[in-house]
């Protein structure tokens, strides 16, 4: 059994929602043709990362609803296509039959134009360039869902960001029955941020024994930059891809699976030396 995965690596605009929608509709087509029956995009792909004040207005979340709707209306024709988006979400929201009232960092699983399923981010982080809990409230739930076609489907496990640097979530997801996990990104840059992602993301894989892809951001906000460089690890724990960082990419990851094993593989572009990596991030960050 084989499903492709496509890691949408983007560069995108905070607040250009048309434009970031018809970017991941543009990477989501060439992906599918490619023979990719699952996408996915960055942390808050939607509207960008990270939108501050912005998501604090009524207007802005409907607007980023409606982009998201955009997005599965034109997808809606690609069947067995499913597309991880990420984007705020506010209003009411039930979680153990009660009606919780906030906004959240969330992603939702597009397929065949409808919201197949939808994830809202866990932890939160607050400290250095991150402010999330002044804007949105932590999640509480796991979000698995299946993709791939009839006959080949594969069970993936959401996450968002932050979460998979703790073990509630992912083992959570491993429960709920996830195969694979997918987690989607907007992490700054820092000299050698690149390697401890991967050891951070080897360890959690290590304890709840699946494979991991990580979709990763890229481009300049502000005073951060996004260096991108997504991979996928084995249950292993061993590099199965790497995209190349500081530059936008579609990483197509082969996940073949017989009986209970699962093997991921892809192109796996070499780490650059700490002088490359600034020299790209001025370059990025200008």
């Amino acid at each position: 059994m084989t499903l492709n995965i496509c890691i949408a690596q983007l560069n995108l605009v905070v607040g250009d929602l048309a434009g970031n929608a018809q970017k991941i509709i543009t990477a989501a087509t060439s992906a599918y043709h490619d023979g990719a029956r699952l996408v996915l995009t960055p942390e808050l792909s939607i509207c960008g990362y990270a939108a501050e004040d912005l998501f604090l207005r009524a207007a802005f979340i409907a607007a980023c609803d409606a982009a998201v709707a955009d997005v599965a209306k034109a997808l809606a024709g690609f069947n067995d296509l499913c597309v991880v988006v990420g984007h705020p979400t506010g209003g009411d929201v039930r979680t153990r039959s009660v009606a919780v009232p906030g906004r959240f960092n969330s992603a939702s699983v597009l397929r065949e134009g409808k919201v197949i399923a939808r994830y809202d981010k866990r932890e939160l982080p607050n400290y250095q360039v991150f402010d999330e809990r002044r804007y949105f409230s932590p999640g509480q739930g796991v979000c698995v869902f299946e993709a791939g076609a009839s006959g080949v489907r594969v069970k993936v496990g959401v996450l968002i960001c932050e979460d998979a640097w703790f073990e509630a979530p992912a083992r959570d997801a491993a429960q709920a029955g996830a195969q694979l996990l997918a987690v989607i990104n907007a992490s700054p840059f820092h000299v050698g941020k690149g390697l401890e992602r991967e050891q951070m993301m080897r360890e959690r894989v290590l304890a709840c024994g699946l494979p991991l892809v990580y979709a990763h951001l890229v481009g300049g906000q502000d005073e951060v930059v996004f260096e991108g460089r997504s991979f996928a690890l084995n249950a292993d724990g061993t590099v199965a891809a790497r995209a190349p960082g500081f530059i936008e990419n579609q990483l197509l990851v082969h996940v073949n699976q017989a009986q209970d094993a699962m093997f991921l593989s892809a192109n796996i572009v070499p780490e650059q030396t700490a002088d490359a990596d600034l020299w790209h991030a001025l370059v990025l960050g200008v």
